[in-house]
């Protein structure tokens, strides 16, 4: 058995070759690309005939790099980084990180703790399609909830009756009005018919005429003030936020579909969605 720990950085790999007695056998940088994969594969030929004997540790599960040594046949385990971080502690009284050095800890730690540790499967392309979607949709709705928290913490500085008005303000009809009304002295001048115009065009259909005026009348009741100056400047701040809330949902949207499309073409599609807990993916605003 070989076992190899990969410590990587953006332009480079350390790599740290033992038996398995925990002989050194060799050490290399090697850079990131083709190339090094290339260098990776001679060096681990020099001392071993047959892939499957080959076992990698990583701090990653991800990337062209894994991609490539999974599909070369290596047994290559993904460790977590706090998992590095306390065996470093264990071995080393400095606690120090360093490439070189973190490279050996990884050959080590697969070589006593592998069974700890969680293997990387080579997913087909179709997997990795939906992964990097799946992974995209999260990012996308983190950040939405990451904005909303930021204009719901700023309406609360200067126009709290926006807060009282919609519970949810991501949700198609707070985006709607805000963005015609982001501060107090706009939303008493919006109209009852404006405000139905504007939760139309967001997209609501029922229910209209009574949601327009109960938010009328929360958006025009009494509230403390900031200074004009103030409120100018948050009133701004809100505009931009909500039209970027607006564009995620447009974009969460887009990908869902994607994603939904993917997953349909997986040809394992109906076995995972006969599993408890999985079904119509959501997270957007419609």
């Amino acid at each position: 058995m070989l076992l190899v720990g990969d410590d990587w950085a953006e332009d480079h790999h350390d790599v740290y070759l033992m038996n398995e007695a925990g002989e050194r056998l060799a050490a290399r940088r090697l850079p990131e690309g083709l190339t090094g994969i290339g260098r990776l594969h001679e060096l681990i030929a020099e001392h071993a005939e047959d892939p499957a004997q080959v076992v990698i540790g990583i701090e990653t599960d991800r990337g062209l790099w894994v991609d490539a040594l999974t599909a070369a046949g290596y047994q290559v385990f993904a460790v977590n980084p706090l998992a590095v971080a306390r065996y470093r502690d264990r071995h080393h009284v400095s606690g120090a990180k360093s490439d070189a050095s973190d490279a050996k800890l990884l050959a080590d730690l697969v070589r006593t703790d592998r069974h700890n540790h969680r293997p990387v499967a080579g997913d087909s392309s179709d997997a990795e399609a939906i992964k990097v979607l799946a992974r995209a949709h999260q990012n996308l709705i983190w950040a939405r909830t990451r904005h909303t928290n930021g204009l719901r913490s700023a309406l609360r500085e200067y126009y709290p009756a926006a807060v009282e008005a919609f519970d949810d303000l991501a949700d198609r009809d707070a985006l709607a009005v805000l963005g015609r009304a982001p501060t107090p002295a706009d939303a008493k001048r919006l109209s009852l018919s404006k405000i139905q115009a504007a939760l139309k065009a967001g997209g609501r259909q029922r229910n209209l005429d009574s949601r327009a005026l109960q938010i009328q009348e929360l958006l025009r009741s009494e509230q403390l003030t900031a200074s004009a100056a103030v409120t100018a400047a948050f009133g701004a701040s809100t505009r931009a936020t909500v039209a970027i809330i607006v564009e995620l949902n447009h974009q969460i949207v887009d990908l869902e579909a994607e994603l939904a499309t993917h997953f349909e073409t997986h040809p394992d599609a109906d076995i995972y969605r006969s599993l408890p807990g999985l079904g119509v993916i959501l997270g957007a605003r419609v």
